[in-house]
């Protein structure tokens, strides 16, 4: 993980490539409604229903992410998925397709809301591609219980940052290191997102795949939270320049990260 700070307002137009909104489709919606309800605080409220119940969680009146109950004939994986920005997602998801990547669902107009795509990079990591129309996404970050940060874990970072350099222009950062291999990537000059090359350590049952950071005011009891509400830990916490990190998974096993802001 690097920098975690995504500050553009609720009605900025964000630059292409900027995470935007992070959604979860899931099989039994009420259940995690409960658990990240007690968890981050969030309310929710009837979103767009083009594929399926789906809800927005809401902190304090504002959007936050999303949540779906998953169709018995749509094979998308339970887990947290990162949407990009676009200003054309007609035209991105047609890069998409000519970088090697797949367009599994759209483009598609969700209501009046904006019109989007679920694709996959050459790796197979799911991402979402999102045209704002009366909903720009994500309406609040920088305080517990939203989006800080979405990083990209994958086997090597050099292709699938030609992959994502190409379809949303971003700029990239990469580490110099002889054993860590990271690149930041940039929208509009700032950084917005990070892949993570981590080699065999890889998970062989997931594969290549994007993981959204939450923050919380205290790491330490956010796990003692998820572990009563039937959840579970990944990686325990553990202090990086960043804050105080883990990882954890809800009761359907979708993974996510916590940091505990250090200033």
């Amino acid at each position: 993980m690097t920098e975690t700070r995504e500050s553009a307002g609720p009605h900025a137009l964000r630059a292409p490539g900027t995470p935007c909104w992070v959604s979860l489709m899931v099989h039994e919606l009420a259940a995690t409604e409960e658990f990240y309800g007690e968890l981050f605080g969030w309310e929710f409220r009837p979103g767009p229903q083009q594929l399926g119940p789906y809800v927005r969680a809401l902190l304090d009146g504002r959007d936050v992410a999303g949540m779906g109950r998953l169709s018995p004939d749509r094979r998308l994986p339970v887990a947290w998925t990162p949407y990009l920005a676009s200003d054309d997602v007609d035209r991105t998801a047609e890069t998409v397709r000519l970088c090697g990547g797949t367009v599994a669902v759209g483009p598609l107009d969700a209501a009046e809301a904006g019109r989007m795509a679920i694709a996959s990079d050459p790796a197979g990591a799911v991402f979402g591609i999102w045209q704002r129309d009366a909903h720009p996404g994500t309406a609040v970050t920088g305080v517990p219980g939203t989006p800080v940060w979405n990083e990209l874990l994958t086997y090597e970072t050099e292709s699938v940052a030609t992959f994502y350099g190409t379809v949303f222009g971003y700029e990239e950062e990469p580490v110099v290191s002889a054993d860590f291999d990271y690149v930041t990537l940039r929208a509009g000059g700032r950084p917005v997102a990070g892949l993570h090359g981590v080699g065999h350590a890889l998970p062989r049952d997931r594969g290549s795949h994007w993981r959204t950071y939450f923050e919380v005011a205290d790491a330490d009891t956010a796990l003692r939270q998820v572990a009563g509400l039937g959840g579970r830990i990944v990686r325990p916490p553990h202090d990086s320049p960043h804050g105080r990190v883990a990882t954890v998974a809800d009761p359907e096993g979708a993974e996510f990260s916590v940091i505990e802001d250090p200033c």
